[in-house]
């Protein structure tokens, strides 16, 4: 049998997204016991690793993946639509961005901002018969469908939305308003 070196341990514990002193609460141990582990300055009994692996257990059984929480038909735009098509679309559904999609590819994003700022350049109706791609960013950050919920997280930190492909096609999208909702218990 294989024990777990201190990296192993401190990697599974940032995989979980638990803070050291969370572990140690879990596991029934101290902080510091934990820390030391870690940075191997003590060999941990076998009862101590078990007590960490059941804590790791039921932090796993906690997880909660993209699929859980994603939404679809993702709404969305396609590069050839004009910019009044794509005003449209995100008046209609009540969001400032929307991601720019070509069957089922992610090409880029346009946003209420984009649009905003071309009107200080160009008339207004000039800028509604462009097309989306004169004018679209960059495509929102992607992930799976079993990415973990801590990961994209960090990642909506900075992005107003996330992708969720697969097999390289959009399937869904996860906001910042999906991840506030976990706050409330509405999504599960």
């Amino acid at each position: 049998m294989l024990l777990p070196t201190p990296e192993d341990l401190k990697q599974k514990r940032a995989e979980l997204g638990l803070t050291q002193n969370k572990l140690a609460k879990r596991a029934g141990v101290s902080q510091p016991l934990i820390a030391r582990i870690e940075s191997g300055d003590v060999d941990p009994r076998l009862s101590t690793l078990r007590k960490i692996f059941d804590a790791f257990e039921e932090a796993e059984k906690e997880q909660i993946l993209v699929k859980d929480i994603m939404h679809s038909p993702v709404v969305h735009t396609c590069p050839e639509d004009s910019v009044d098509i794509a005003v449209h679309v995100m008046e209609e559904h009540g969001f400032s961005q929307v991601p720019v999609i070509i069957n089922g590819v992610p090409v880029g994003s346009i946003s209420e901002d984009m649009i905003i700022k071309s009107m200080a350049d160009k008339k207004t109706s000039t800028i509604s018969q462009m097309k989306v791609h004169d004018m679209m960013g960059e495509s929102f950050p992607t992930v799976s469908q079993n990415t973990d919920m801590v990961v994209v997280s960090r990642i909506l930190e900075k992005n107003p939305a996330v992708l969720v492909l697969e097999r390289g096609r959009v399937v869904g999208v996860v906001t910042k308003h999906d991840v506030m909702k976990l706050l409330h218990g509405q999504h599960i």
